[in-house]
């Protein structure tokens, strides 16, 4: 069975994009996911990327035409300037990490629900009350945001140097471990499957 290492940003709008996609994709071949939340502001420091407020206007003007293009072409909803973006993306990582360590409730619906809160629904990802409802709305035990502080901050840490080491520098990066086939945007996914369906 092949495995998925997905890297992304919670506050990523490409990661947003990427909608069930990389789900659908993962249990038409009987792959797995481990999702890896990290700050992506920090990846794009260590791998030679510009943060936002470094890029130049023509290409921050041309990113906003990508984005309406793809989201008119996926039928996503979406702000373009969500009422609470950016903000930390620290909480709503470690609230996913902790939810992914204690088990039981549904992942892909936990980050999926996070990003549509910033991107659809102009909600703050910061928020504790914020990240308890998601987590509730998933299967998960709304305590887990306080519970796996901790762990979450250490494995966040850990996200990053992976994320590095293996050659990810952008979000979202799915790396098939099995094969070190790499695979950067929502944009790559039709590629991602049908890697999948090359080595099943």
């Amino acid at each position: 069975m092949a495995h998925i290492d997905y890297y992304f940003g919670t506050m990523s709008t490409w990661a947003y994009l990427a909608g069930d996609r990389l789900e659908q994709i993962a249990a038409r071949h009987g792959a797995s996911i481990t999702y890896k939340p990290l700050d992506l502001n920090q990846l794009f420091d260590r791998t030679g990327g510009q943060r936002r407020e470094a890029r130049h206007p023509a290409r921050l003007t041309y990113r906003d035409q990508e984005i309406a293009r793809w989201t008119q072409l996926l039928g996503l909803p979406f702000n373009p300037k969500p009422a609470h973006w950016p903000v930390n993306p620290a909480p709503s990582s470690y609230a996913i990490i902790a939810a992914q360590e204690a088990g039981g409730g549904d992942l892909a619906a936990l980050v999926q629900g996070v990003m549509r809160g910033v991107w659809a629904e102009d909600r703050d990802a910061s928020d504790d009350a914020f990240l308890r409802e998601v987590l509730a709305a998933a299967g998960f035990d709304p305590a887990t945001a306080d519970k796996g502080l901790f762990t979450g901050a250490e494995i966040y840490g850990r996200n990053l140097e992976q994320a590095v080491e293996a050659g990810a520098f952008g979000s979202p990066f799915y790396i098939v471990r099995e094969t070190d086939q790499r695979f950067w945007g929502q944009d790559r996914l039709e590629f991602l499957d049908r890697h999948l369906a090359e080595i099943a």
